[in-house]
């Protein structure tokens, strides 16, 4: 199946056929191939070149028709050697770079980030949220409110301010809740929130053998303002699924349920985005390349972002194979490197 092994006209063919396939979604014959290549051979030379491309394994024909589609070798030829990736827009970069801006806390840009490619692309945009053990608690503060409750403030990686309201057992004083943000700083600033979660922990055991009130309370109200409920944090975030709605044929309507099934388990699209943020660069994986049966009628592509130091994450779109990658693949690229630019300030 190597492209050397094919000629020039049949390189030429199977790009217009591809081009063809993904504009309309409808197998393409011979006439009208003939017609979308411009080649000055008859209907019946490319009649015996699409049969070739097809005992090849480029294409194959669907029973209701006598035209054929690419099959997923024969996108994967188009996307390596045929494709000619488009500039992206002025304006697409502008919007790009308005709405990821700097200055914008970094759980706002992650959302934004799968929003815009979405929006852009007309696919369903997806991106990881950054780990727990990738943001740096930085301070805390504890302001009291009616009742047995208090305002957490935490300022996470530099500038990103997490609110959250604590109950708790009894009413806390502003002096008491200023002593215990000060412990609470002093000992824990700029340590990972993963591990200042272990550390409260073990020293509220050991607050308890000694009966330290001012730490006991710190600490307690530490560690109910870094609480998070596993089953409510998002591994990922998907944006758009009812674009894929809008632009699927009748025949692939049947296979989007099974898509948006693996959207709600995650497990499939956790391992792929898990493999894709271990390697370098744009990732392209065409139907049955991803390596599980829920993505044969779809592509996903991917990039990594970070913060300047290390990878936090990848953003990419889900789309039907049919997609327009010379489009697609520019805009997953740009908006990846916009975003690692946003948030290595």
């Amino acid at each position: 199946m190597a492209a050397p092994e094919l000629s020039e006209r049949a390189l030429t063919l199977l790009r217009a056929l591809v081009q063809r396939h993904i504009r309309d979604g409808q197998p393409v014959g011979s006439r009208t191939l003939l017609e979308e290549a411009g080649l000055p051979v008859s209907a019946a030379t490319v009649r015996n070149v699409m049969s070739d491309l097809e005992e090849r394994g480029f294409l194959h024909s669907p029973h209701t028709s006598a035209g054929r589609v690419p099959t997923v070798a024969g996108y994967r030829l188009f996307v390596d050697q045929l494709l000619q990736v488009q500039p992206l827009e002025s304006e697409a970069i502008r919007i790009l770079r308005e709405e990821l801006n700097p200055d914008r806390p970094a759980g706002e840009l992650v959302q934004s980030a799968s929003n815009l490619v979405s929006a852009i692309t007309a696919h369903a945009g997806l991106i990881t949220v950054p780990r727990p053990e990738a943001s740096q608690l930085r301070q805390v503060e504890f302001l009291p409110l009616s009742g047995n409750r208090v305002l957490a403030i935490l300022v996470v990686n530099e500038r990103e301010v997490q609110n959250r309201i604590i109950h708790t057992q009894r009413p806390f004083s502003e002096k008491e809740l200023k002593e215990a943000a000060r412990l609470v700083n002093q000992r824990f600033a700029g340590q990972a929130l993963s591990l200042v979660q272990e550390r409260i922990l073990r020293e509220m055991e050991e607050a308890r053998s000694r009966i330290d009130t001012y730490l006991q309370a710190a600490l307690d109200l530490a560690s109910q303002a870094l609480d998070q409920d596993e089953d409510d944090e998002d591994d990922y975030l998907v944006a758009g699924e009812s674009r894929l709605l809008g632009n699927a044929t009748a025949g692939e309507l049947s296979r989007l349920r099974e898509l948006f099934d693996a959207f709600e388990q995650k497990k499939d699209l956790l391992h792929l985005l898990e493999r894709c943020s271990r390697a370098e660069g744009v990732q392209i994986f065409i139907g049955e390349e991803a390596g599980y049966e829920v993505f044969g009628d779809y592509s996903v592509i991917t990039a990594p972002y970070g913060d300047g130091s290390r990878t936090l994450g990848v953003l990419g779109v889900i789309g039907p194979t049919r997609m327009a990658y010379e489009r697609v693949i520019p805009i997953v690229d740009v908006t990846a490197r916009l975003l690692s630019s946003a948030l290595s300030h």
